[in-house]
């Protein structure tokens, strides 16, 4: 790089009185620079009155043309000319890099060598910097602005494109960021474009960005422009300016933001540590049969897309009736995008790395959210994200349920209801927000709906103490509500008719009359809590070890409640205080029992019970809501702490935010070695007793359903390549299609099932083995596998006598096809 003038600069020389510096950044310019001169020296010697004192700053950057004869030529005859020269082209955003720090003006004009906004609209740029703000850009986008001659239609869609992207990336609101003619405050203008590290097109939005974040106004001035020939940019050149926005973007991360995520994917990557040992061969034994079924789930996803199949439903279990794949957990928003993986590494691959990935961008999104709306303090707002999303009940459900612990849309869908309250865009933040709640409704609508309660608890708890900010939010915030609507639920009409009334449809699913917490599971610590965990009490006050719901612990509730006390005279605390309680009370169910008597009281959930969309709810999840708020509240006490001016306070401030948390902290799930798949599934041996061309099924002996699903990870194992009757998953059941928990019972499942667990065979007569024959073709059967299993004898014994004859031992499994003596 050059000196800034064909001189060497004297640095203690004083700056000399300038009231106006223009830069023009310059690249093989010769044909287009002469004119380009003359008319900025002819205007600014005209109105010598108007702007003072003037220079004007060429800025060769590399040029191999004639580029630096003209502007000798010029400054032959006006010694205001100077010319800044670079020893080879690196971009205009490294001419206008040396340019503006060259200059010496008290405002500071850059303009394209072209002059495709004449220097008469100068004027308009300087009334607007001088109407208080640091900088006035020329706008070809903002009412009033007059296009003279256009650019190409492909250019101009692309140029639209692009401000599009930078608006949502980088500036918000500035609506044209490349138009070439910029007036700014001089010593703002050096300290920004000094700072900027952009050698491209794309150093006007990091120099826009520099203004916004030090709060500098900027004032976007509509001018009459028109293109000119010879432009520089090239199509190539917008890919560029994305690229360089990339890198822009990359560069705004703080490190403690960095640090954040890095932690927050290091924790997902050691909770679930044992699993990543070995994906494919681990199995993480609290899921129950959760996780053959969510494996099931994302294999059969990728494979309807494979095929072009509906990924609404599906055949391949439940055969032949099939599984209404909308009316169960198949999270659609993440086995979608992630069925290429899926096909390439298989489904145990691609939901632990879901899981991983999730949880960690789930602690992100809450860390996000408390930075910009609760605390400033990055520390502070990790604390309360961790415990936002690491809480006890989160890391029981990342056991067996990924749509319950992995909720990073939540803090968006939250943070952008917040900003219909403040009614600025209403249209706008209404559709995104409609966006967001159609992505949630696809990856799960049991969170969605237990987040929107929350935020019922939240805004109910926040307009009882702040009535002026509820008088001021509640009209914006229902006009966005219905936008929002408007525009989710023409997206989910199908797919929710589909769950509702299409095929294998249900009216809800029953979980008993009470699956609500009892009130010292809100106080005692979960199985998996590293330093405080009982696995006997856990289990005790639980419904199994993926509903542990609650488990707070009673050191969180006993700090949060003398953070409340402290803190009362915040609003904030207040609203958290009244979520994180109402969210409590409604987890005890319908009734509850007082502790160590035999008193039992209704709840606040008896309110809803039984009503639309609550009545399949398990309402000890309502204490999930418990958790970012509490992590709120955390949050705020940490800052308040960290804020105090005596060291004893800070220090036993301290000591009761790790009592608090300490207990806390998850150990690593347990993982377990798997059942191998016997070799009759994976080196395709079925395929000579089953043919899936004739719709034929098969059935493993006892058929699987919710206690036992390892028939589903046989069935992926052999590439979907064969139909199971029976299964794990929610259907309908008897004419009111009630919603339970795998297929209709048939006679011959339910005797297999007896057997399975007691051991004991009944006498099999005609009339079983004419209703095992009646089962069989309803589930047009090829052929009957039994696995080695505890009580197999009894349980081979059984199907001998059903069939009329014995199996055969292929490959690891017993078999009885069912074609012989057809």
């Amino acid at each position: 790089m050059s000196a800034p003038h064909t001189t060497d600069v004297i640095e203690d020389m004083p700056a000399p009185a300038i009231d106006l510096s223009v830069v023009v950044p310059a690249y093989n310019e010769e044909r287009r620079l002469a004119p380009t001169l003359d008319a900025i020296i002819t205007h600014l010697s005209d109105n010598e009155s108007r702007f003072g004192s003037w220079e004007l700053i060429v800025v060769d950057d590399g040029s191999t043309d004639g580029t630096r004869d003209v502007v000798d030529a010029v400054r032959a005859r006006e010694p205001r000319v100077q010319l800044v020269t670079s020893p080879r082209n690196r971009g205009k955003g490294n001419a206008l890099r040396l340019g503006v720090l060259a200059s010496y003006g008290r405002r500071v004009l850059v303009t394209d060598a072209d002059l495709a906004a004449p220097i008469e609209e100068l004027e308009l740029l300087d009334k607007a910097l001088g109407e208080d703000h640091a900088a006035a850009i020329g706008s070809r986008a903002t009412p009033g602005a007059t296009i003279d001659t256009h650019q190409h239609r492909v250019r101009e869609l692309l140029g639209r494109a692009g401000n599009f992207l930078i608006r949502r990336v980088a500036v918000p609101g500035i609506r044209d960021t490349q138009c070439g003619f910029k007036l700014f405050d001089g010593e703002r203008a050096r300290e920004a474009f000094g700072a900027s590290r952009l050698n491209g097109w794309g150093i006007d939005v990091e120099v826009l960005q520099h203004f916004r974040r030090s709060g500098w106004p900027v004032a976007e001035v509509p001018v009459r422009w028109s293109h000119q020939p010879g432009s520089k940019v090239r199509p190539l050149d917008y890919g560029r300016v994305l690229a360089e926005l990339t890198l822009l973007k990359a560069r705004s991360v703080r490190p403690a933001d960095l640090l954040a995520v890095s932690l927050f994917l290091l924790m997902a990557v050691a909770l679930y540590s044992g699993r990543w040992a070995d994906p494919n061969g681990r199995y993480l034994p609290d899921s129950l049969q959760d996780q053959n079924q969510w494996e099931w789930f994302f294999a059969v996803t990728a494979d309807n897309i494979r095929h072009l199949h509906n990924p609404l439903f599906t055949t391949l279990q439940g055969f032949p009736d099939g599984v209404n794949l909308m009316a169960n957990t198949v999270m659609l928003g993440l086995s979608v995008p992630f069925a290429p993986i899926t096909l390439l590494f298989g489904p145990a691959i691609a939901l632990s790395l879901v899981m991983t990935l999730g949880l960690a961008a789930t602690g992100a999104a809450w860390y996000w959210l408390i930075v910009k709306r609760v605390v400033g303090h990055r520390g502070a707002a990790f604390v309360g994200a961790t415990l936002a999303a690491f809480a006890p009940p989160m890391v029981s459900h990342a056991n067996a349920h990924p749509n319950f612990m992995i909720l990073f849309m939540v803090p968006l869908i939250i943070d952008r209801a917040l900003r219909l309250c403040a009614g600025t865009r209403v249209v706008r933040d209404g559709i995104v927000l409609g966006l967001m709640a159609t992505y949630q409704i696809f990856l799960g609508e049991e969170p969605l709906l237990l987040a929107s309660m929350g935020m019922a608890l939240f805004a109910l708890g926040y307009g009882l103490v702040r009535r002026d900010a509820a008088r001021a939010a509640w009209r914006p915030l229902l006009n966005g509500l219905a936008v929002a609507g408007a525009v989710c639920l023409p997206i989910v009409a199908f797919p929710l008719y589909w769950q509702f009334a299409g095929p294998q449809s249900y009216g809800s699913v029953l979980h008993g009359d009470n699956a609500g917490n009892s009130p010292l599971a809100l106080l005692s610590f979960a199985e998996r809590s590293l330093l405080a965990g009982n696995a006997d009490r856990a289990g005790a006050l639980s419904l199994n070890p993926t509903e542990q719901n609650a488990f707070y612990g009673w050191p969180l509730a006993v700090f949060a409640f003398a953070v409340v006390v402290r803190l009362w005279e915040r609003a904030l605390v207040k609203a958290l205080a009244f979520t994180a309680l109402a969210a409590a009370m409604l987890s005890l169910g319908p009734r509850f029992r007082i502790p160590t008597t035999d008193i039992v009281l209704p709840g606040p959930w008896a309110l809803l019970s039984g009503k639309p969309l609550f009545e399949s709810v398990i309402e000890g999840r309502v204490a999930m809501i418990c958790a970012p708020a509490l992590g709120m509240l955390v949050a705020v006490a940490i800052e308040r702490l960290l804020s105090a001016r005596g060291a004893a306070t800070q220090y036993f401030g301290a000591l009761a935010v790790a009592a608090a948390l300490l207990p806390l902290v998850p150990a690593p799930l347990k993982t377990v070695d798997r059942e191998p798949t016997p070799a009759f599934f994976t080196d395709g041996t079925w395929r000579a007793y089953v043919d899936p061309a004739r719709g034929e099924s098969l059935v493993p002996v006892p058929l699987p359903d919710p206690g036992d699903a390892e028939a589903l990870h046989w069935q992926t194992a052999a590439g979907l390549g064969f139909a199971l009757p029976g299964g794990y998953f929610n259907g309908p059941y008897g004419p009111e299609h009630i919603g339970i928990y795998g297929a209709s019972p048939r006679f011959t499942s339910n005797m297999l099932r007896d057997v399975r667990y007691s051991g004991k065979v009944p006498v099999i007569g005609k009339n079983w083995r004419a209703q095992a024959r009646a089962d069989f073709t309803f589930w047009k059967a090829g052929a009957l596998v039994l696995v080695p299993q505890p009580h197999q004898n009894e349980l081979r014994d059984a199907v001998d006598k059903l069939v009329g004859r014995p199996g055969t031992w292929v490959h690891g499994v017993w078999v009885w096809d069912l074609h012989e003596g057809d």
